[in-house]
Order: C-alpha cells, then sequence, then structure tokens
C-alpha cells in the first residue's frame, strides 16, 4: 500500500515551510510508525558527504536520526538548484533527466513508510523556469498539498488563492491552510477573519499559529557563518548566544544604555571605545545579571591593545567587520534565521507549537 503524502508549500519565502515539516513529523511519530521526509528541489544547500543537499534535508535527517527516518541524504534532497543551473537548463532543458531524479529518489525514500512529508521550494509557481513547479512536483508525487502563509488577513487571502488556482490547475488537492507567524496582540481577531474568509472559497483552516520571536532570533555563530565578519575575542561556549536585540549604538554612552538590555547586539564603530567601555562596564559591576549577546566592531577598526587586553576577560563575544555601521546593521536585518540540528530550545518549541496551534487530527482524517 502506498503511503500517505503532504507536499507542504508557503505563498512567499520564510513563511515556515521547515518548521511546518518539523513540526509534524514529531507529533505524527505516534499515528505513523515510519514517516519519510523528502525536498525534491532544494536552493539552499550544503556539502554533505561529498553531495550538495538541501540545509533543510540535512537538519531533519539529523534531528530524526534516531527516530529512524534516514533513508540516504541524497535522496532525501535530489535536485540541488546551484549557481548557473536555471541558465543551464534553459539552455539545455532536459526535464525528464529531473523528474527521473526526483521520481527515483521519492520510491527509495517511501519504500515501506506509512507517510512521506515532502517540502516544497516555495510558492505553486517556483520552479516553473525549470519545468518542475511545486504545482507540477506535487502532482508527480500524487500528493496533498498544506499551503502555509504568514500574518496578516487580507494578503494572505489573496495569495492562498492564486496559490490553490495553481495547485488545482494540475489537478493537485489542496488538504488546507496553515497561518503562521501571526502577532500575538492581533492573534483572536487574525485567526476568527482568516477562518471566516477561506470558508467563504471552501478552503479549510488547519492551524494559526502565533509569532514566536525566538524561532527568527540567529546566533554569535549563524552571524559569523553568513558573513565575512571575523571574531575578536569569544569562548566556544558564547557563540551559541542568541540574539534577540539589536543595538546601533552611534550615540553618546548615556543614550545607549536606554537601549541596551539582555539579549542584545551592540554594533559601534571600533573607534568608540566609550561606547565598548560602558558595555564592558555593565558586566562587570552592578549590571551581572544582564546578559549582553555580543558586540559588532564595524569600519575594520581594532581598540587599542589595551582595551583588547580588557574585552579578553568578558564573557562577551566581539566580533570585527570591515563595513560601516549601517551596512552592517542592514547585513544582521536580512539574514534568514535557519533553525539548527544543535538548537535543542527552538526545536522543542516548534514541537509544542505545532501541537498546540495546528489540528493534527484534521490532517490526518483529511488523508
Amino acid at each position: 500500500m502506498k503511503p500517505k503524502r503532504i507536499f507542504i508549500a508557503a505563498t512567499c519565502q520564510n513563511d515556515g515551510k521547515t518548521t511546518v515539516a518539523l513540526g509534524l513529523i514529531y507529533n505524527f511519530k505516534e499515528r505513523f510508525s515510519n514517516i519519510g521526509f523528502i525536498k525534491p528541489i532544494g536552493q539552499r544547500y550544503l556539502e554533505e558527504e561529498g553531495q550538495k543537499v538541501d540545509e533543510d534535508s540535512v537538519l531533519i535527517e539529523k534531528v530524526f536520526e534516531p527516530c529512524n527516518i534516514k533513508c540516504g541524504i541524497k535522496d532525501m534532497s535530489p535536485i540541488a538548484v546551484e549557481r548557473g543551473f536555471t541558465e543551464k537548463y534553459i539552455l539545455n532543458p532536459e526535464k525528464e533527466k529531473i523528474s527521473h531524479k526526483i521520481e527515483e529518489s521519492f520510491k527509495k525514500i517511501s519504500l515501506d513508510k506509512d507517510l512521506v512529508i515532502i517540502e516544497g521550494t516555495g510558492h505553486a509557481g517556483v520552479g516553473s523556469v525549470f519545468d518542475h513547479s511545486n504545482a507540477t512536483v506535487a502532482k508527480q508525487l500524487d500528493s496533498q498539498v498544506i499551503l502555509i502563509s504568514s500574518g496578516g488577513v487580507g494578503r494572505p487571502i489573496d495569495e492562498i488563492l492564486l496559490n490553490r488556482a495553481l495547485f488545482k490547475q494540475e489537478g493537485v488537492e489542496l488538504l488546507g491552510v496553515i497561518i503562521n507567524k501571526v502577532m500575538p496582540e492581533k492573534f483572536e481577531k487574525v485567526s476568527e477573519l482568516v477562518k471566516k474568509g477561506l470558508k467563504r472559497f471552501g478552503i479549510e483552516v488547519l492551524g494559526v499559529i502565533p509569532y514566536y520571536p525566538l524561532l527568527t532570533a540567529p546566533t554569535i555563530s549563524h552571524i559569523l557563518e553568513e558573513t565575512d565578519f571575523k571574531l575578536l575575542s569569544g569562548k566556544s561556549e558564547m557563540l551559541s548566544n542568541k540574539v534577540t536585540n539589536i543595538v546601533v549604538a552611534a550615540m553618546q554612552p548615556h543614550d545607549a544604555l536606554n537601549y541596551i538590555k539582555s539579549g542584545s547586539l551592540v554594533i559601534t564603530p571600533g573607534d568608540r571605545e566609550d561606547i565598548i567601555m560602558t558595555i564592558l562596564n555593565l558586566r562587570f559591576t552592578k549590571e551581572k545579571d544582564l546578559t549582553i549577546s555580543g558586540v559588532i566592531l564595524t569600519g575594520g577598526i581594532v581598540p587599542h591593545p589595551t582595551i583588547n587586553e580588557i574585552i579578553s576577560y568578558s564573557d562577551i563575544p566581539f566580533i570585527l567587520a570591515k563595513q560601516d555601521t549601517y551596512t552592517v546593521a542592514g547585513l544582521i536585518g536580512d539574514l534568514n534565521v535557519k533553525i539548527r540540528p544543535d538548537d535543542k530550545d527552538k526545536i522543542k518549541t516548534v514541537v509544542n507549537m505545532v501541537r498546540e496551534f495546528v489540528d493534527i487530527d484534521k490532517i490526518y482524517k483529511g488523508l
């Protein structure tokens, strides 16, 4: 008997496909003894076991390794859209070759499985340029679709209807939608309106999930991996510090104190030794309960050796960036924060979040 199949797509990038996939796998473990995972087409890839594989597949494999979900990492991510992939395809289209790779990997992934979670790579139309849109792949794998959208009322409903039209055109059934990242203060209102709005079009709302700041908080390690910044000082255990507040400290020190709180990443020019000493004093004096996640010194300016020595005694990671303060702040703000296998607290949050706010019973009955 063929396994049940859930294809997870989204209306926009970063709406939470991987988060929902991870949460669903955890919460379906009691109902399905063997669950598989595949991301047929991946755009953000890593080098794993000498092969290019999507980072979301690596996450799922490592998180669920003790749970018998490992199926061969390359089969979990058969097509990696590396640099130049689209250009090469347009010049030499090989639709059947891509289709065959996806089909062969899916056969291996789904062998002896009761349920396969299939993660798409964006909205319904992504991949059309190389003849493998999400809608096309969902049809190819004979899967039902859960569509993820984020926040608001009007925009998500508009985008959900547009995406449903593309899936419907391919003859793919929309199992329902999940509205993600809803601001807590608007949660009740958005939940009520979006359910009523989509009911008019016969679309089932499977869950409404509030926004969890923890899930979008980068760590110092993540910042270093995603940029060309250099670590000046800081022990390895400090690199797991989470950034929940960003402070651009280009003002007077006494004014900067009004914005610095626990979890802050302070961005300041490297020659602002008054700001640097103020931050260090916060940690060495009465404010010992204040946890500063890190400091980025901009402009490629290294502080005086005496100050560097004081920095080395602190429990704050200091980072050096060659770019100016404004550019650095923009780079940090634009970081795409993905959950990683060692983010135990984030993974626990996701599992509980999906259990509380997504109707697992309704999904199960609809399969």
